[in-house]
């Protein structure tokens, strides 16, 4: 069994290959999603997105092989939905971060509580791989404009309802941590509505770092790092409310070798990241979910 570092070390592989070969950044899906079935990478049994690097790694395979559809099950979730996986089908490899409970002796010779967290991986199934799930697949019909409007009004009200500052106007896009106010051009200054949504969330996710507790002062690499937070953060904002991102990548060129080197130096760095770009997005969509959730629980 390979241990948590190993585990590690071959995800982060993986996607600096990605990285490196020219690909597309894989976090990022420059087209619109079917109508039917947009959003995120989603768990067939829980009906919940898959969080943090699982988000990567489900991308990273659904753009190699070509899978439309964003629903995975593992084996026997596939087969409880009555369903099987096809014959000579292979899986994807996901990881799982499961809490444990010890008790151990503290320094006053005392018992006391104590948690940590297993890291294991489990393998998971497309849709596409499966017979008798139709209804999951995405469908080939055209897009409908309307449709495309209301994904667009639904952003604006998830944006509206942070009530962060956001200041339009002018030639940049930033965050003022001293001000606590975001500066953003025009949306017609955008070579899209999606260019525009794209950027927006992103600042919102360095607006959200001192909100949930990201302290630049105390992470490595920290412009690095904050950079990627709010870049895959974006990314998943706009997945899950069903909007393309661009591919125009000019931004992140300058970036691009930080993050090679922040990966191949610590294999915790891109887990770190993705983990706080979920806790980021989670945390901005929290305020226009209609629950009893407030955005401070969402964080736990």
């Amino acid at each position: 069994m390979l241990s948590p570092n190993e585990i590690r070390q071959q995800i982060t592989a993986q996607i600096i290959e990605a990285l490196t070969s020219g690909e597309l950044l894989p976090w990022r899906r420059p087209w619109t999603n079917d109508p039917n079935v947009p959003g995120l990478h989603t768990s067939l049994s829980t009906c919940n997105p898959y969080r943090g690097i699982n988000q990567i790694l489900l991308q990273l395979a659904a753009s190699r092989r070509q899978f439309q559809s964003k629903w995975w099950g593992t084996f026997n979730q596939i087969q409880n939905c009555d369903a099987r996986v096809l014959k000579g089908e292979k899986g994807t490899h996901v990881v799982l971060f499961k809490p444990v409970k010890r008790t151990r002796i503290d320094e006053n010779g005392d018992e006391t509580d104590d948690s940590f967290c297993v890291l294991r991986t489990f393998v998971v199934f497309n849709a596409e791989q499966t017979s008798r799930l139709e209804q999951y697949r995405i469908g080939n019909g055209p897009f409908d404009t309307h449709e495309m409007e209301s994904l667009f009004d639904e952003a604006e009200r998830v944006i509206a309802a942070t009530k962060a500052d956001i200041r339009y106007g002018g030639n940049e896009a930033f965050y003022s941590n001293g001000g606590d106010f975001i500066q953003c051009p025009l949306r017609q200054q955008f070579e899209s509505a999606e260019a525009f949504y794209e950027t927006t969330f992103h600042e919102l996710c360095h607006w959200t770092e001192k909100r949930v507790g990201f302290d630049r002062n105390e992470a490595e690499n920290t412009y690095a790092l904050g950079e990627l937070v709010a870049e895959i953060g974006a990314c998943f904002a706009m997945g899950e409310l069903g909007l393309a991102t661009t591919d125009n990548l000019t931004n992140h060129a300058a970036y691009l070798k930080s993050w090679l080197k922040g990966m191949s130096s610590d294999p915790k760095f891109i887990f770190r990241a993705c983990a706080m770009a979920s806790k980021a997005v989670e945390f901005v969509l929290s305020f226009s979910r209609t629950s009893v959730e407030s955005p401070e629980s969402a964080l736990a």
